[in-house]
């Protein structure tokens, strides 16, 4: 047996920093209570708002739907979806109830995939979702296995994108789609702006639209539209901050007052990036080609 030392690279031992810290988040009773309680259980991402005090789970749930329109073709009985950083499994039964394909939820929180495996069962769903627990930095499936791959707001946890994006496509069929919705930088929005607003989230940076794009046609993909929808982050970052703000009393008898405290010193932060036009958000849609 060697006695060398095996050390891991820069962007490897990123990755694994970001995803013990997507799992620390996730894990933790306090952001569960917050999810569940503010930002409406089941679609944990940014909403698409019809007007500036729709509730937040019903924009989110729009989210959903239109990014569902996007693949709706590829999708059917005798389809695969596999759905990256699947949170409490809301899209993932959006997509088996509407589609009636096969959905493999990955995701790295085994607290959440407990409570989504419950409610599969629950709504007689468990015989069209797998729920995995896993990295999508090392995606346990073979090249080619899926017939679109979908994300709503967990590239953002990643600590090497460029890995995370080469597993998407290579686990995509050929004529297969990647869609996905992410929180991301402006363009021109340097990265130090944004650090105190990330910080609840462990992360140091975030992704930018040209990245993902950039990195979407390196990789062979086709037909890269953006969908730009950064106009709704604004009234979702709004509507949090109102509802946390209105019902803190009350949260802290789910949440701890310390963890009340920091999402009113924090959401204000949100809100404000929104207003200086450093944050983008939309419906990312691409397509691998045949050959």
């Amino acid at each position: 047996m060697s006695n060398e030392s095996t050390q891991s690279s820069p962007d490897t031992e990123a990755a694994a920093n970001a995803a013990a810290a997507a799992r620390r988040y996730y894990d933790t009773g306090d952001v569960d209570a917050f999810y569940d309680a503010v930002w409406g259980g089941e679609d944990i991402h940014t909403g698409i708002y019809a007007h500036e005090h729709e509730p937040v789970a019903k924009a989110s749930r729009r989210t959903v739907e239109k990014t569902a329109d996007k693949v709706a073709e590829r999708l059917g009985p005798d389809r695969t979806v596999l759905d990256l950083g699947s949170g409490y499994g809301g899209a993932t039964r959006y997509l088996a109830e509407r589609f009636r394909g096969q959905v493999v939820a990955l995701n790295i929180s085994e607290s959440q995939n407990e409570r989504h495996r419950r409610t599969n069962a629950e709504r007689g769903l468990d015989n069209l979702i797998q729920v995995v627990t896993g990295s999508f930095q090392e995606i346990p499936f073979p090249e080619a296995h899926f017939d679109v791959v979908w994300s709503q707001e967990a590239f953002c946890h990643s600590g090497d994108r460029e890995t995370l994006l080469k597993e998407a496509t290579r686990v995509l069929k050929p004529g297969g789609e990647l869609v996905f919705t992410d929180v991301m930088a402006a363009d021109d929005t340097p990265a130090e702006a944004l650090r105190p607003v990330v910080a609840r989230l462990e992360v140091t940076a975030l992704a930018t639209p040209s990245f993902y794009r950039e990195q979407m046609l390196e990789l062979g993909l086709r037909d890269v539209e953006f969908d730009d929808r950064s106009e709704q982050l604004l009234t979702h970052y709004l509507r949090l901050t109102e509802e946390t703000t209105r019902r803190a009393a009350e949260l802290q008898d789910v949440i701890s007052p310390a963890y009340v405290k920091s999402l009113l010193e924090n959401l204000p932060l949100w809100v404000e990036a929104c207003r200086n036009n450093h944050l983008s958000w939309g419906i990312f849609h691409a397509h691998r080609p045949e050959t």
